[in-house]
Formats: structure tokens, C-alpha cells, sequence
């Protein structure tokens, strides 16, 4: 009867195992599951089951690359840009994004330099920026940006892992700009997202 319990661990595996396997932290490992981008499971114990499958067709996926495609036409959707350095967390959220399905086209950069020379080309609608980055950090691109008269009302989301009181050391944010904390909360940002998906659609029905 010994081989029943080495059964599903051909199928599935703990959360340390499947970091081992992507590179990932547990965090982030944690993260994807919860975000539908790995398939899991949690025992009676509460320890997480992973498919290895779905870890299999995860790396294949970042192996090929992806996506900066946009997902529907340009003049019907949503521009937003992110700001990571962390090339893990970039194709999280590439995965994520064309796994909502919803009309918004997304570019990356990786530092805050780029991220000025990319709204200066060609400004988003939203703006989702981490603020530790080399060179220009989030903190500094954002005072820049604010400190533009045209680019004042740009929606800016701020996802981080610095906690409260680093964030008001290094001067703090502007109080419209939203703020969440690491790891990054999709159900949230797809939410606020779809909002602004919405509102801009009822702007082009009275337009």
C-alpha cells in the first residue's frame, strides 16, 4: 500500500517544490496560485498541492515570451503602463492581463527613466509603478510626473513592498495616487481596472 501516498506526487507538489522548479520565491509561488495562473489545491493541513502540469505549461509559456500584444484593438482600449524591474513579476502580470481577456493594451518598463520616456511618447491611461527601482525610482518618476501640468490627472497605482512608514521616509505619495502593498493584489487591480475600462467607455458613448 506504500505506493498510494507517492501516487499524486507524481501529479502534484508542495509549494517549496514548485518554487524550486520556476526560480519563484514561496511568495510569489503562493501568489500565482491564488491567482488562478498555477492549479492547487490545499490539504485538510493547509498546505498547498500544486499540478506539475500547470507548472510545466507556466514555464513553457514564459520560455516563448509573450505578449505585449494587445488583447482588442487600440482606439477601444484601456493603455496602461507598468513599471517593474522584476522580470518575474513583468510576466506575471503580462499572464494576468491577457487572462482577464479585457480590452486594454499594457507596456513594460523597468525603471523610472523609461517609464517618463514612455509617457512622454505616448502617455497611458494608467500607470502601475513599484517604487524601488534603479536609477529614477518610482518615488522620484511620480514627483516628476505630478509635477507636469499635463500629465497632473494621470491615475497612478502604486504597488510595493516598502511598508508605511518607509514610504512617508522617503517622502511619501501623493494622496491620490492608490497604493497597494506586495504581493500584488489582481483581484483588486482587475477591479479597479474594469472601472476605468467602464468610464472610459461611457465617455466614448457621449462623446
Amino acid at each position: 500500500m506504500a505506493a498510494t501516498p507517492e501516487s499524486p506526487e507524481k501529479e502534484y507538489c508542495s509549494t517549496s517544490e514548485a518554487a524550486q522548479r520556476l526560480g519563484l520565491s514561496l511568495g510569489t509561488v503562493q501568489q500565482m496560485v491564488e491567482n488562478g495562473q498555477l492549479e492547487g489545491w490545499k490539504t485538510v493541513g493547509g498546505h498547498r498541492r500544486i499540478r506539475v502540469s500547470s507548472i510545466e505549461e507556466f514555464r513553457a509559456r514564459s520560455m516563448a515570451g509573450g505578449g505585449h500584444a494587445p488583447v482588442r484593438p487600440a482606439a477601444s482600449s484601456l493603455q496602461v503602463l507598468v513599471a517593474e524591474d522584476d522580470r518575474i513579476l513583468q510576466k506575471l502580470y503580462e499572464h494576468t492581463f491577457t487572462s482577464w481577456a479585457l480590452p486594454l493594451q499594457y507596456r513594460m518598463v523597468s525603471s523610472g527613466i523609461d517609464g517618463l520616456l514612455e509617457i512622454g511618447r505616448v502617455p497611458p491611461d494608467l500607470l502601475i509603478t513599484d517604487l524601488r527601482m534603479p536609477g529614477i525610482d518610482g518615488f522620484e518618476m511620480i514627483r516628476r510626473l505630478r509635477a507636469d501640468p499635463q500629465l497632473q490627472d494621470l491615475d497612478i497605482v502604486v504597488v510595493s513592498g516598502l511598508t508605511d512608514d518607509e514610504i512617508v521616509e522617503n517622502g511619501g505619495l501623493p494622496a491620490d495616487v492608490i497604493l497597494y502593498s506586495k504581493p500584488v493584489p489582481f483581484r483588486e487591480l482587475k477591479g479597479y481596472v474594469q472601472a476605468k475600462i467602464m468610464a472610459m467607455q461611457r465617455r466614448g458613448r457621449a462623446a
